[in-house]
């Protein structure tokens, strides 16, 4: 073949910087949102937070103090304006009201407060955080050895055995493993490590370093029975007998207890219904992790992005103002760049150092920066606009839930919000991926009020969502003795118009949570 030159014709789509910032905006969470707004602060010095408490707009002292706190009329910037520098101020400053002052902003401040700012580190650590902090499981065990008899000997086992504790109180390693990682020349065998063993596993919470869990309710029922001791009154026998009967099966019979074949414990236990229910109501009190209330666990919370609320007869939905930060363009650097002449990169000398205009050296575009600042705060403003307005919408079609809950849903798309706000389905699903939404039924992601189509008997529709509420409430109501089959569920929901499959009523027991019907029956 011979080289040759061709015209061709064809069309693209380009989408220009603005437009990609928008849209990865547009998808972020807010934790990822307050993550890109920390990161734009810090790579450009044009922005900054309009609530920022050491904002330019602060009148200083001599001595550094706080003479004259910003106006309200300084944060009228806002959520994308670029507000005005503060003027001076129409009356002068003399040194004597600026000592006045000065002293004023010292005096408010208590005596002892004051000394602690002096003397506090970096650390943020104060000497006493270590008598409130709370003690580990591992020192927990330390401090019941320490007041144990035990010989020097028993003791160096048992602080090893306590270092091999994990997290949830159990014992993460072999004891076959533990004498293969042990000194020969010790001389420990494995009778003087299972002794060790009994003597820890006796200390507090029950069921420490237990090595199944098994051994770990056994433990724990044991220590139920020594606390009964020898007494004989009625209660304290039946007490004792359910604990018997507790301990068997935990000890012998927990598979059949997990799959609740209730027939044969009965059987092999040889006892009438209402021991094995006590021994059932047992074993379901004991804690099958005693170390967990000794782990340091931080509570994760969801920080919803609309708030609900019924005004005026309708449910309207609102943005969150803790989730939307508040930007704005530095004013004295905007009103540099805005002078007639002003040459693109300032001249050297206007403003201090640390990537501040007027570095020369760095050769910066200032007034590309400046565009890029207008360009974040304005595709900020649009990205809360738009979640407004999806939110608005699903609010409006999902009316019935927020006044009946989850049974109340009603089949919805993404096309159809699409539709009503002239927006992309892409657009709408962005909106609607890890946003949040409070409601008076609890706090729920946008994606939940979204729900294929089932077929009535009336020829309507009806969401997936309220099949699954509605499931969930026939489970709630049913015999505990005699659950509900999946074909069960399937013909009730059937008398109700709703047409579902056996195998769907399955799919959405298993996305509700909902165990079987052989693991929910009870004695």
């Amino acid at each position: 073949m011979k080289p040759g030159l061709q015209l061709r014709l064809s069309q693209q789509l380009t989408l220009t910087p603005q437009l990609q910032q928008s849209i990865r905006l547009l998808q972020l969470s807010t934790l990822e949102l307050n993550q890109e707004v920390e990161q734009a602060l810090q790579e450009n010095p044009l922005l900054e937070r309009d609530d920022d408490p050491l904002s330019s707009h602060l009148r200083l002292g001599a001595d550094g103090s706080i003479l004259q706190a910003p106006p309200a009329a300084d944060a009228a910037g806002g959520e994308g304006g670029e507000g005005e520098p503060s003027g001076p101020s129409s009356e002068p400053t003399t040194d004597g009201d600026r000592d006045s002052a000065a002293g004023e902003a010292e005096s408010w401040l208590p005596e002892a407060q004051t000394t602690a700012r002096a003397t506090d580190d970096d650390s943020g650590e104060r000497p006493q955080d270590w008598a409130t902090a709370a003690p580990t499981l591992r020192d927990h065990l330390r401090m019941q050895l320490g007041a144990t008899t035990a010989t020097d000997r028993d003791r160096a086992i048992i602080l090893g055995l306590i270092e091999a504790v994990d997290d949830n109180g159990y014992l993460g390693v072999s004891l076959d493993d533990l004498l293969a990682m042990s000194d020969p020349e010790d001389g420990i065998d494995e009778q003087e490590l299972l002794t060790a063993l009994r003597l820890l596993q006796s200390f507090d919470p029950p069921g420490v370093a237990a090595r199944n869990a098994s051994e770990c309710m056994r433990l724990q029922i044991d220590a139920h029975l020594q606390a009964l001791g020898a007494r004989e009154d009625p209660e304290s026998v039946r007490a004792r007998r359910v604990l018997e009967v507790a301990r068997a099966i935990v000890r012998d019979h927990l598979p059949l207890l997990a799959a609740r074949d209730f027939p044969k414990l009965r059987k092999l236990l040889g006892v009438d219904d209402d021991l094995l229910r006590a021994a059932h109501l047992c074993i379901r009190g004991l804690n099958p992790y005693p170390g967990v209330g000794f782990a340091a666990t931080a509570s994760d919370y969801v920080v919803p992005d609309i708030f609900v609320r019924r005004a005026g007869g309708r449910w309207v939905a609102r943005l969150n103002p803790e989730v939307m930060p508040r930007l704005r363009i530095n004013t004295a650097y905007a009103s540099i760049l805005r002078t007639e002449n002003t040459p693109r990169t300032p001249p050297a000398g206007t403003a201090g150092s640390n990537g501040a205009p007027g570095d020369a050296a760095a050769g910066v575009d200032w007034a590309s920066r400046l565009q890029d600042a207008r360009w974040l705060i304005r595709n900020l403003r649009q990205r809360f606009q738009t979640i407004e307005r999806v939110a608005q919408a699903i609010v409006d079609r999902q009316s019935r839930f927020f006044t009946y809950g989850a049974i109340a849903m009603r089949p919805l798309v993404l096309r159809e919000i699409a539709e009503t706000l002239d927006l992309h389905e892409s657009t709408v699903s962005r909106v609607t991926s890890n946003k949040y939404m409070e409601t008076p039924f609890g706090v729920y992601e946008l994606r939940y009020f979204f729900g294929s189509h089932v077929a009535t008997d009336a020829g309507g529709e009806a969401s997936s969502t309220a099949i699954r509420a509605l499931i969930r409430q026939l489970v709630d109501a049913e015999d505990k003795r005699n659950p509900l089959s999946d074909s069960r569920l399937a013909q009730l929901l059937a008398e109700q118009g709703m047409v579902v499959a056996r195998r769907t009523v399955a799919k959405y027991r298993e996305q509700t949570q909902i165990p079987t019907a052989a693991l929910r029956r009870t004695i």
